[in-house]
């Protein structure tokens, strides 16, 4: 498995990118060319599994970027428990499934009015 993390920036309408510890760079127009190339280039560092990736502004001209290569899942990008269960069972092997914290029941909360409290605001 392996996790590349991008810094990005946006300069004279350019976008490009540098790894935060390694050797990979890209540039592109856009960002969503530039997510592109920089997934290509991870992929090509690393090909053992699947790909996810998340791209996360930090301000209009900079972001981060973060390419995930092979793994099951689980961990900050998936979340709930079917999603990590999964996850635990791929990447493990044979880890007990946890089981789904029960659903909280929604109570609805009556809204006191003035006539319970004794006094008026407008009297």
């Amino acid at each position: 498995m392996g996790v590349f993390t991008f810094v990005c920036r946006s300069s004279g309408g350019e976008w490009s990118a540098k790894q935060l510890s390694g050797d990979l760079e890209a540039s592109a127009a856009t960002p969503y060319e530039l997510q592109r190339r920089l997934v290509q280039a991870a992929a090509a560092a690393d090909s053992s599994g699947g790909v996810q990736s998340s791209f996360s502004l930090v301000t209009p001209s900079s972001a981060v970027f973060q390419v995930v290569i092979g793994g099951g899942g689980g961990g900050a990008f998936i979340g709930g428990g079917a999603a990590s269960a999964g996850g635990a069972a791929t990447a493990g092997g044979g880890a007990a499934a946890p089981e789904a914290p029960p659903a909280e029941e929604k109570k609805e909360e009556k809204e006191e009015s003035d006539e319970d409290m004794g006094f008026s605001l407008f009297d």
